[in-house]
């Protein structure tokens, strides 16, 4: 009974919010695509002008895969989301096409449709459409660099390719010569819309199978779900993050928060040139704030953080036991723990050794091994397809 309750806790609080603006909205239509999703879980919200379907998805399923949607023909999206990470990497930033190193580290793509805002700090983008345009055409950092020099170029593989050619026609019918960018982001975006992981030791417990986790990973999400761990406060719903919504709701919050991990100046900051939302608002209260991140399937997308810092879940665990990061060397030293601009929920917890291995046993039972070799979601140009 007791879990029952933290658990429900941990549902309300997406309705209650974290020091954050909360806006009103329709919830929009799933249309008739058929969700394989399990029992209590709601499909994802759909926008009205990308309306899901079979074969959209199967389309930017080709396409995430598939290394001419680069500029230089070497990177696909699958290059910084592999199936076999819980769709993201284990590099400690993105690489883009020309092999530049970007600032932050490739987010996981699993429930991704479910998220209300997308990258690691920017509250404007509220949809898979309008963050997928970013990797395929920016050029600061240049990720795909499809722009608009090489965009033609680009289209043309696939124009001339005979299957792509008809594969854009069955997924856009009522679209004058399919082949263009906007249809491949909204196939992308139909495609990672179906990238849902809801069948790791963890939701199998939680159906029933008392034999799906271990008496060490059950006393793990106990204490995540208590408030001497107070993890479930930002790592909310099944989702185990506070910034998603589905079908349903009504209430669509956009959360960033502060942790701790720098502070480089005693008054909260963080390195230059990766400061989180503060970036965007120039408001120096949000320095350091950035966007909390799903924790399924974590155990498999080391390293951590929006930086890629923290190499292991012990180093994320002891963050948090402590209360914040002291970094005592290097340039960007500073203690963490007495940032004036950090959650109210990060504090000095002073996990047992018991606890820290509970907490992390917890958090590689969020793994699920049926979503990273679901063959219906990988390389369809691999040679075992």
């Amino acid at each position: 009974m007791r879990n029952t309750i933290f658990f429900t806790v941990a549902s309300l609080i997406l309705l209650v919010g974290c020091n954050s603006e909360t806006n009103i909205e329709e919830p929009q239509s799933s249309s008739d695509y058929v969700w394989n999703l399990p029992k209590g879980i709601y499909p994802p919200r759909i926008p009205d002008n990308n309306p899901i379907t079979p074969q959209k998805v199967e389309l930017g399923r080709y396409l995430f895969y598939d290394t001419r949607l680069s500029f230089n023909q070497t990177k696909s999206c699958s290059s910084c989301h592999l199936q076999e990470k819980g769709f993201a990497d284990n590099n400690k930033v993105g690489i883009g096409a020309t092999g530049e190193h970007h600032t932050r580290n490739a987010q996981s793509l699993t429930n991704a449709a479910y998220y209300t805002t997308y990258t690691w700090a920017n509250p404007s983008l509220g949809t898979l459409e309008t963050q997928i345009i970013i990797p395929l055409t920016g050029d600061d950092p240049i990720e795909m660099g499809v722009t608009p020099d090489v965009e033609d170029a680009v289209l043309a593989r696939f124009e001339t390719n005979s299957t792509y050619a008809a594969m854009f026609e069955d997924a856009f019918p009522d679209v004058e010569n399919p082949v263009k960018l906007h249809t491949i982001v909204d196939a992308l975006a139909s495609f990672v819309r179906t990238l849902n992981s809801f069948n790791a030791p963890y939701d199998r417990y939680l159906r029933g199978d008392r034999d799906a986790m271990s008496a060490s990973a059950v006393r793990g999400m106990t204490l995540f779900n208590d408030e001497k761990g107070e993890c479930f406060h930002c790592h909310a719903t099944e989702h185990f993050s506070d910034s998603t919504a589905n079908e349903k709701s009504f209430y669509v919050q956009r959360f960033f928060h502060n942790i701790g991990l720098y502070n480089t100046d005693s008054y909260g900051s963080y390195p230059e040139g990766n400061q989180g939302l503060y970036e965007l608002t120039y408001n120096p209260i949000d320095k350091g704030k950035f966007k909390t991140p799903s924790l399924r399937n974590v155990a498999l997308s080391a390293p951590y953080m929006h930086d890629g810092s923290m190499q292991t879940l012990q180093e994320v665990v002891e963050l948090h036991s402590q209360g914040g990061r002291n970094v005592i060397e290097g340039e960007h030293q500073g203690d963490g723990r007495l940032s004036p601009l950090k959650h109210d929920f990060i504090t000095e917890k002073n996990f047992t050794t018991q606890e820290k291995e509970d907490l992390v046993a917890f958090l590689e039972s969020l793994t699920d091994e049926t979503f990273i070799n679901d063959p219906s979601i990988a390389n369809p140009f691999s040679e075992s397809q």
